[in-house]
C-alpha cells in the first residue's frame, strides 16, 4: 500500500514537473533565440532536464503503481530500480540546475532574459516610449513570470527526488540489494 502511494505521489509531481516546464519552455522561451544567446543556452538546458526529470516520474510512478499489486515480479522490480535511480538523479540535476538559473538571473536582474531588446536612450528626441519598439515581445512581466515558475519548479523536482530514491530504496530491499538485509533462509522439510 506504501508503495502505491508513492507511485501515485510520484506520477502526480511528475506531471506538475512536466506541465510547470512546458509552460516555462511556452511562455518564456518562445521569444528567445537560444542560437543568438550563449546565456540562454543555460535556461534552455536547465528547463529541458526539468522536462525529462518529470517524464521520469511518470514512468517511475506508473512502474510503482504496477509493482505494489505485484510484488513478486523481478522484471519490474529491476525496471523501478534504474527508473526510480535515473529519476531521482535527473531532477537533482533539474533543482540544481534551475537553482543556478534562478540565482543568475536574480543576479544579473532578467539581462539575460531580455538580451534581444534594444533599449534605446529615452532623452532621445527620436526615442519612443513604446516598449514595443525596441523589443519584438512585451518584456515586462518575462522576468517575474519566468522567476515566480522557476521557484515551484524547483520544489517540484526536490520532492520527485525524494519520492524516486524512495522508490529506489524499497526496490533494493526487495531485491536484497542493501547490506542490512539478508535473504530468508529456507527451512529443510
Amino acid at each position: 500500500k506504501a508503495l502505491m502511494k508513492m507511485g501515485l505521489g510520484l506520477v502526480l509531481v511528475g506531471h506538475v514537473n512536466f506541465l510547470l516546464g512546458a509552460l516555462v519552455h511556452g511562455a518564456v522561451y518562445r521569444y528567445i533565440t537560444v542560437r543568438v544567446q550563449a546565456a540562454m543556452m543555460v535556461y534552455a538546458i536547465s528547463n529541458v532536464i526539468a522536462i525529462v526529470a518529470g517524464l521520469l516520474g511518470i514512468i517511475s510512478g506508473i512502474v510503482a503503481i504496477v509493482l505494489s499489486k505485484n510484488k513478486k515480479n523481478r522484471t519490474l522490480q529491476w525496471v523501478l530500480l534504474v527508473f526510480g535511480f535515473l529519476a531521482g538523479l535527473i531532477a537533482l540535476a533539474a533543482a540544481v540546475a534551475l537553482s543556478v538559473s534562478v540565482v543568475e538571473a536574480i543576479v544579473y536582474q532578467g539581462e539575460n532574459l531580455l538580451k534581444q531588446c534594444n533599449f534605446k536612450n529615452s532623452d532621445d528626441a527620436d526615442s519612443s516610449s513604446s516598449i514595443t519598439y525596441e523589443c519584438h515581445f512585451d518584456p515586462t512581466r518575462l522576468y517575474s513570470t519566468t522567476i515566480i515558475l522557476w521557484v515551484p519548479l524547483i520544489f517540484m523536482s526536490l520532492v520527485e527526488m525524494v519520492f524516486s530514491f524512495r522508490c529506489f530504496a524499497v526496490c533494493s530491499s526487495f531485491l536484497y540489494l542493501c547490506p542490512c538485509r539478508r535473504e530468508p533462509v529456507q527451512a529443510k522439510k
